[in-house]
């Protein structure tokens, strides 16, 4: 695809509209204001970290994480508990996303491919993580909500550490 098509299709309403929620989205992450996140989701919303880079069956494979709606929640709630080893002294993070391109449009919904650059801190340690991520946005009645998110981590074939944090 040429880079000025490309630029047309993320300059359109609902390319930059995209583009704001995944700001958003990396915003509130830092934040650790999941509550806000989890509300950016749709109901049948699903948030996956495969292992193998190239697969597209999350059902099928192996994943660091497959949640849908009911283990986001469970997932937050161990997080934000203070009952995890995770939550205690949680990671300090700042995230970069960027590289956004348009992998595919439909009626009700647009899947955007971005790169995202994650620094984490927590207990003397800093941790960095890159990752190729590809948001399905959903328009809905309420406006433009999360519908799946998969994060790509560079070194997923590899040990990653326990974060105590969302990608």
């Amino acid at each position: 695809m040429s880079t000025d098509l490309m630029t047309a299709q993320l300059a359109d309403t609902r390319g930059m509209q995209a583009i704001e929620l995944i700001w958003h989205e990396a915003a509130l992450l830092d934040a650790k204001d999941y509550q806000t996140w989890d509300a950016l989701w749709t109901d049948e919303g699903r948030y996956v970290i495969p292992i193998d880079p190239d697969t597209d069956d999350f059902d099928g494979s192996l994943n660091m994480v497959n949640d849908d709606t009911r283990m986001r929640r469970m997932r937050i709630e161990r997080l934000t508990s203070g009952y995890s080893m995770s939550a205690l002294a949680a990671a300090r993070t700042v995230r970069t996303v960027s590289r956004f391109t348009v992998e595919e449009r439909t009626e009700d919904s647009i899947t955007v491919r971005s790169a995202q650059i994650l620094v984490g801190f927590k207990r003397d340690d800093q941790q960095t993580l890159a990752a190729d991520v590809t948001h399905r946005i959903r328009y809905t009645e309420s406006g433009p909500r999360l519908d799946l998110k998969v994060i790509r981590l560079v070194n997923s074939q590899a040990a990653v550490n326990a974060s105590g944090y969302l990608l």
